[in-house]
């Protein structure tokens, strides 16, 4: 686990081989430093949020969703302006999701991808928070499309738990509904 992508192709395997075992595809080898773990699992989420918004793009139009929301209570600011900003939903996946790929990227924050510094790390939990806002907006507002990609991926389920399992966003957040013993136990505290 110690070469560049050898983390990425682990949780890939990991996933193609079970990727309804939420709790086996979220636990890491012995050894493995754990930064590095969060790390490459937020890239990976980000790769499957890319399908996600692949698949919404038509349903999810400026025109139908003029705004980032997910419930009633919930209005989204886009960060990717000079002063954050209202975007139509899609634009805001987009543009949430080319910001988190620049950060994830970036050689200032993340220069190796075998070793990471723990001020890096802490850019994880804003990435987090602003990449669920796409599940929970295809949740509330396109659940048919949500739920087929949902059944095919167990995104969702995967991405609350280890936001859960690693502390990277408050269990307030997570609007929507996961069965599994680790966000339930929380959310009931």
């Amino acid at each position: 686990m110690e070469s560049t992508l050898s983390v990425q192709q682990y949780i890939q395997q990991l996933i193609r081989k079970d990727y309804k075992d939420i709790d086996g595809l979220l636990e890491p080898p012995d050894g493995q430093d754990e930064g590095v773990w969060k790390y490459e699992h937020i890239r990976q989420f980000c790769m499957q949020l890319n399908e996600l918004a692949v698949i919404l793009q038509e349903d999810c139009s400026p025109t139908v969703c003029t705004q980032m929301t997910s419930t009633e209570q919930w209005i989204f600011l886009c960060a990717a302006h000079k002063a954050p900003k209202e975007c139509p939903a899609i634009d805001y996946t987009r543009h949430t999701l080319d910001g988190a790929a620049s950060l994830l990227n970036s050689n200032k924050y993340f220069p190796s991808r075998v070793s990471i510094r723990e001020t890096s790390l802490q850019k994880l939990s804003s990435v987090c928070r602003r990449v669920y806002r796409i599940l929970s907006h295809a949740y509330y507002h396109h659940r048919e499309l949500y739920d087929e990609f949902e059944e095919s991926t167990c995104l969702c389920k995967r991405f609350s738990v280890f936001v859960m399992k690693y502390n990277l966003m408050p269990i307030d957040n997570l609007i929507v509904p996961v069965d599994h013993p680790l966000v339930s136990k929380k959310s009931s505290e």
